[in-house]
């Protein structure tokens, strides 16, 4: 277990040293299981063997084939159809820009499955409109930058994809888990406006009122993009196909969308293919460096001494997940999402089984948690994702402007904690 330790502090020092996360997992990993064997030979076969074994993985290919599939139907205006479908119903109300917002993240993300990338789109399309009615900085960069977490849980999620290869836990139930989670979190930032519009009424003004004709109109221009997430989800949901198949025809189905909408020239489409190809290599680098070095803290005992540790610590199984939480709620504040993962799933998710729960709750309740780290200071990444997106807004004031919207956030955490009926049943409906 001590050699375990010795590899954790030495990634956080090449961290600290800017070494990227890639190359610093595949360092420690490597050389870690070579100081645990003496024997390089053995060091070269496993990292190897995690090489080839990874390329050969047919279920990855899900990756790939859902970023291209959201990167077609962000390319094909989703966003604005979205933002102008939900802000038709709740814009003429107070903070009601802000909820239609807040909605428009949420579908957008049923489609990308990617934050950070929702949160730089939506914050192009939803910002001027919100600053045309005397919107505050505070909650419309806010309502922003927590809609945009949401594109790590609603299905189909790439968070998710990678959780389940971690753990070989089913990804057909961890995209039917995250339906309800993902709903609720909806709600709940909702809530948030809410409550801010009660504390400060003119953070939000009232925008103009549609008429029901123009709502239609509106609803009707995302009515291909609804229809491909219902074919997907769907599919996957009744078993018709697998999630791979199911990310190949959704792909294949934004690629039509597209085309139908004329949104796609030979320059454009180059794009969309390059930007796939960046994005799936910086995630395949990430994720088998992570399987590295997840193989040498199993070689050093990490997670079995540390299940061995806490039941020695006769403590409830209650607290100890409370505990794994709190841990996670910390590690949000100095890392990103992708990286928080990677580097504690392996570790923590044999205590978990060990302890008896289950891990398609567990791993609902630590995305919810990582996407709570997506607006935590000083790291918050959809923070500044948007801060670049938009450059007169300061990254204090958007800080200061999620605070609801984070504790929306841990409210759900705490809900799915204690009732995991939330999680599982819609899992539990499939057999």
């Amino acid at each position: 277990m001590i050699e375990a330790l010795y590899g954790f502090a030495a990634l956080l020092i090449l961290a600290f040293l800017r070494v990227p996360l890639a190359f610093a997992m595949g360092i420690v990993g490597f050389v870690g299981f070579y100081y645990l064997t003496g024997n390089w030979s053995a060091a070269e076969s496993m990292a190897a063997r995690r090489v080839i074994d990874t390329a050969m993985d047919y279920g990855l290919s899900v990756i790939p084939l859902f970023i291209l599939m959201g990167n077609l139907v962000s390319h094909a205006g989703l966003s604005d159809a979205l933002f102008r479908a939900s802000n038709g119903f709740l814009g003429h109300r107070k903070g009601g820009q802000a909820m239609a917002t807040i909605v428009a993240c949420g579908g957008f993300s049923a489609i990308c499955g990617s934050s950070l990338a929702t949160a730089a789109t939506m914050g192009r399309v939803a910002m001027p409109q919100m600053r045309k009615y005397g919107y505050k900085d505070t909650l419309a960069s806010a309502s922003i930058a927590a809609g945009g977490t949401l594109g790590i849980l609603i299905p189909p999620s790439v968070m998710l994809v990678i959780y389940g290869i971690l753990t070989e836990t089913s990804i057909r139930e961890l995209f039917a888990a995250g339906f309800i989670p993902g709903i609720l979190g909806i709600v709940l930032y909702l809530v948030a406006v809410k409550w801010v519009m009660w504390r400060d009424p003119d953070a939000g003004p009232a925008g103009e009122k549609v008429e029901w004709p123009e709502r239609l109109k509106a609803l009707k221009s995302v009515g291909d993009t609804l229809a491909l997430f219902v074919l997907v989800i769907g599919g996957i949901y009744l078993g018709v196909f697998t999630p791979t198949e199911a990310a190949g025809i959704g792909a294949m189905g934004a690629f039509v969308i597209a085309l139908w909408r004329r949104a796609l020239t030979p320059q454009i489409l180059m794009n969309v293919l390059m930007d796939t190809v960046r994005t799936t290599a910086m995630l395949f680098a990430v994720v088998l460096t992570a399987l590295i070095f997840a193989n040498f803290i199993n070689r050093a005992g990490l997670p079995s001494d540390l299940l061995a540790f806490v039941n020695g610590l006769d403590m409830a199984p209650f607290l100890v997940i409370l505990v794994i939480l709190a841990i996670y709620v910390l590690l949000g504040c100095v890392f990103e999402s992708m990286s928080m993962l990677l580097l504690t799933v392996p570790v923590f998710f044999p205590v978990v089984a060990g302890l008896g729960f289950d891990l398609v709750w567990f791993g609902i309740l630590v995305v919810i948690v990582i996407e709570i780290s997506l607006i935590t200071p000083p790291v918050g990444m959809n923070v500044f994702v948007l801060r670049a997106v938009l450059p007169d807004v300061s990254t204090g004031t958007i800080f200061r402007g999620v605070t609801p919207f984070w504790v929306a956030g841990m409210g759900r955490a705490l809900l799915v904690l204690v009732f995991p009926g939330i999680v599982l049943f819609l899992p539990q409906l499939l057999y």
